[in-house]
Order: C-alpha cells, then sequence, then structure tokens
C-alpha cells in the first residue's frame, strides 16, 4: 500500500479541495490537498476521536502526525486558553495546516514540518492526539508513540484512533506495553479510540 502522506517531500501534483466538517457544535473548512491524508474529506476514525476526546481550557496539546490539521484545530478550539502544537513530517499538510488555521480563525496553534516529537522537544504536552500512519509500518508507529510518552507530563494522556480492521487492540496492547496502561474510550464505525496515561515517576 502507499505511504505517499508519510513523505516529507510528496511528488505528487496539486488538487487542492475544501472540505466541511460540523462536529461538536463548530464547523470548520479546510483545504486538503494531493497526498495528504484523507484527501476526500474527514475520515471516520479522525471523527470517532474528535468526537471523544476530552480537552481542557488550558491544555497545551500536540497533534502528532497532524495531516491538514482537522483534529489538533478542534482541540485548540476546545482550549482557549491553552496551545496547540501540530506537527507532520509531510511539509506539503504542515503548509495545509497553518493556511487552515488562518482560514478557520484558530491564533492559537503553531504547526510544525519534521518527524515525530524533533520539532517540539523541550515543550511538555498535557494531551496527545494522534490518528497515526497505520500504512508506515509498526516500527514507525511505535516510535511515535514512545517520543509521545516522552514528551507527556507526569499525568498527561495520549489518546489515540485506529481502525479495528487494521490491528487497533494490537497496537492497544504495544501502547500498554510503553505505558503501562491503555483504555478503550469509544467504538463505532469500525474504529476504536484509546486512551494512555503517563503515570508519574516511581509509580
Amino acid at each position: 500500500m502507499s505511504v505517499h502522506y508519510f513523505s516529507s517531500v510528496p511528488q505528487a501534483g496539486h488538487r487542492v479541495r475544501e472540505v466541511t466538517v460540523t462536529l461538536r457544535g463548530r464547523t470548520f473548512r479546510c483545504l486538503t490537498d494531493r497526498a495528504v491524508f484523507a484527501t476526500r474529506g474527514v475520515d471516520r476514525g479522525t471523527r470517532l476521536l474528535i468526537e471523544t476526546m476530552s480537552v481542557g481550557e488550558g491544555d497545551v496539546i500536540l497533534d502528532l502526525g497532524c495531516g491538514y490539521g482537522i483534529i489538533g484545530l478542534y482541540a485548540a478550539a476546545l482550549a482557549p486558553h491553552g496551545h496547540a502544537h501540530l506537527v507532520d513530517v509531510n511539509a506539503r499538510a504542515a503548509d495545509l495546516a497553518r493556511e487552515n488555521a488562518v482560514r478557520n480563525g484558530i491564533t492559537n496553534v503553531t504547526v510544525h514540518a519534521g518527524d515525530g516529537v524533533e520539532p517540539v522537544g523541550g515543550i511538555v504536552f498535557d494531551l496527545i492526539l494522534t490518528n497515526p500512519p497505520i500504512r508506515a509500518g509498526r516500527a514507525t508507529v511505535l516510535r511515535l508513540f514512545t517520543g509521545a510518552r516522552d514528551v507527556l507530563r507526569p499525568g498527561g494522556r495520549v489518546l489515540f484512533v485506529a481502525r479495528t480492521g487494521q490491528g487497533a487492540r494490537t497496537l492497544a496492547r504495544h501502547v500498554a506495553s510503553l505505558f503501562g496502561n491503555v483504555t478503550e474510550l469509544a467504538k463505532g464505525g469500525g474504529f476504536r479510540v484509546y486512551a494512555a496515561t503517563r503515570e508519574p515517576a516511581g509509580v
């Protein structure tokens, strides 16, 4: 299967389109493009994660693998006194996320192009959200979760969604081995949303 959306500099030509999504009482209109995940619209897994996520008003948030930004933008809107950092290895996706923040009037965001948590080193997060790039392979996905654990504050959470038929429960077990815990928060449409908490040192 193609992993073109996980390329740092996609080679595919552009085909920009606008997608509209209304969830949690708010409508976002976002630009997307070829070689970016879910180019035709918001996928069911992303919708389920957005519907499920609990965000504090002052949370410092990381959208890890942000694509064109829809998860991080919703989270930022739910955290008016916090800040969301959106990261994607795909430079095209990062450019779209920046544009979509402006288009939707979301100012408490910073978008970074780079691999995993490297662009946000030194920042400690309350909440990390991700629809991980399963097609990039297990080693890549687990590296992203290891990085996520390392930049979470003690007691901070990572929320993630995965397709049941693409090994969601197996991924949850791997995440549990990293964090010492994992909880299923929601399931539907062939997807499952999980949460893991970084336990305090010594626990």
